[in-house]
């Protein structure tokens, strides 16, 4: 039998949670505003967009994630529609990893609602892993009065699939050894990495639980080989095994965020710098909508350029704090004016940067915007956002970012 690196689970010392807030943004909502207690809450953008969230009052007449908006209100017409704030919910998701951080300097987010901890070397200060997870659980309530489930195993991937069993406010705690036990009457989907496709294709062959996969792995001669008859990866397979050696990695902040492309063929920069104008648009919106995932707004603006001769300019400006697409642009684009290009300079790569971050809890408006009129770019940020994350960047585009040999 060919041998694997997982022979045996070398991390099965480790106690790991994976806590998942409750409804997040609908319980934010809810919890700021009591006339909603009762109500079923749906969180997403307009009409043409998509659900974000919403409450599991809502969830009982079929809404989800990701569900059209169009399709979310016919089946919920009386539920109440709210755009989502995301900056409160920064600053509350922020809130709770202050929380999280009191046990553990081993905190790895996933996003706002949801994280990994490394307990293992807290449990001689706190007690056992259950007894943190219920800790947590208290703090979160008493403190923020929101709820959260979590999932406590010995890896990241057993203490996920944990945290999703008892939800609203659960706890689901997999004991070290009965990590095949637990995964064996779950359906093959659960296992990460395997998608509609590769589920269908595991059951043409007669898998249905992992218990059944675990059943023939435990014959198998090539665990190598027959992960690549499932078109997965051995270590997709073998988290049928309960085996999962990933470490629980704490976020470091990034110093910078930028976009930069090195053109297939040169571009020559053109009369008033119109060959690179739509480029430079088009990385100002992915900036900007990468800080905004992130979570973080930037100081300051930074343009770089390469001509045909590999020589590289760059010039920077300190801004006021922004996350947002068309102030980036705004500033790249004087940027690119102040370099003095001429008209028949061929231009290899440009790029823009935003650096010198700062968290995004905290708003601080633009010096010729209202407070009516932050509140709508911010509305039309998220939709943008909303809608080129679940179908690609090229979802919707600007006018101007529709290049000349696209025009017809």
């Amino acid at each position: 039998m060919t041998t694997s690196k997982y022979d045996r689970n070398k991390n099965n010392y480790r106690q790991i949670l994976h806590i998942d807030m409750d409804a997040f943004y609908a319980s934010v909502e809810k919890r700021d505003n009591p006339e909603l207690e009762d109500k079923p809450v749906i969180i997403g953008g307009s009409r043409r967009g998509v659900v974000s969230t919403c409450c599991y009052k809502a969830r009982k007449y079929g809404l989800h994630s990701a569900m059209p908006m169009y399709r979310a209100q016919r089946l919920c017409p009386h539920g109440v529609y709210l755009r989502p704030d995301m900056d409160k919910y920064r600053r509350v998701s922020q809130e709770i990893k202050k929380i999280f951080l009191e046990f553990t300097p081993l905190v790895e987010p996933l996003s706002l609602d949801e994280a990994f901890l490394d307990v293992t070397g807290s449990l001689n200060l706190f007690g056992d892993a259950v007894n943190i997870a219920e800790k947590i659980q208290t703090q979160i309530s008493d403190q923020l009065q929101l709820t959260c489930s979590i999932g406590v195993a010995t890896n990241k991937f057993i203490a996920k699939v944990a945290s999703d069993l008892k939800k609203p406010a659960g706890l689901t705690h997999v004991p070290t050894g009965k990590e095949q036990d637990f995964l064996a009457p779950l359906p093959v989907d659960k296992l990460w990495g395997v998608g509609e496709k590769t589920t269908a294709r595991i059951k043409s062959r007669g898998y249905h639980t992992i218990g059944e996969l675990q059943q023939m792995l435990a014959k198998a001669q090539n665990i190598n080989s027959l992960a690549k008859s499932f078109n997965i990866t051995e270590d997709t397979l073998l988290l049928a095994k309960g085996y999962d050696d990933r470490e629980v990695v704490p976020e470091e902040p990034p110093k910078s965020i930028g976009q930069e492309k090195t053109f297939a063929q040169d571009l020559t920069a053109g009369s008033q710098y119109n060959q690179l104008i739509p480029h430079l648009l088009k990385f100002s919106e992915q900036v900007g909508a990468r800080l905004r995932k992130a979570g973080y707004k930037g100081k300051t603006v930074t343009v770089k350029i390469r001509d045909s001769r590999f020589k590289t300019w760059t010039k920077q400006k300190t801004v006021p704090e922004t996350d947002q697409d068309k102030e980036i642009y705004a500033h790249a684009q004087e940027l690119l004016q102040n370099m003095n290009l001429k008209p028949s300079d061929e231009i290899r790569l440009l790029g823009v940067t935003v650096s010198n971050l700062v968290s995004s809890t905290q708003q601080q408006l633009s010096l010729d915007m209202s407070n009516e009129q932050y509140e709508k770019e911010q509305q039309l940020q998220w939709t943008l956002d909303e809608m080129r994350e679940k179908f690609g960047d090229d979802a919707i585009r600007r006018a101007r970012l529709i290049f000349p040999q696209e025009q017809k």
